[in-house]
C-alpha cells in the first residue's frame, strides 16, 4: 500500500466524534482518537481485515470497539470514507 487518505467526510467524522467525547470527557477522547488512529493504521498492512459491505462492492467496513470505519482501495491508496460511532445513524 501507498497512502492512507481521508476524505473530507472522514475528516470531519474524527472531529465531531471527538469533539462529543471531550465535551463529557476530554481524557476518553483522547484515548479513543488513539485506538482509532493505531486501528486505521493496521490497515496498511492488512487492508483485507475489513467486513464487505454487500450494498457497495469494494467496499469494507472496518469494526474497531464501538466504531465503524468504512474504506475502500484504489490504485494500492487506502481511502477512508467515514467513520461513525456504532450507535449513530447512517
Amino acid at each position: 500500500m501507498n497512502k492512507l487518505l481521508f476524505t473530507l467526510s472522514a475528516q470531519k467524522d474524527l472531529v465531531r466524534l471527538r469533539e462529543f467525547i471531550a465535551a463529557k470527557n476530554p481524557t476518553a477522547s483522547r484515548r479513543i482518537s488513539q485506538r482509532l488512529k493505531v486501528s486505521i493504521q493496521r490497515l496498511m498492512d492488512q487492508p483485507d481485515m475489513g467486513i464487505n459491505v454487500d450494498e457497495l462492492p469494494g467496499t469494507e467496513d472496518l469494526i474497531t470497539g464501538d466504531y465503524l470505519v468504512r474504506y475502500t482501495v484504489l490504485e494500492n491508496n487506502i481511502y477512508i470514507l467515514r467513520i461513525w460511532h456504532g450507535r449513530e445513524d447512517r
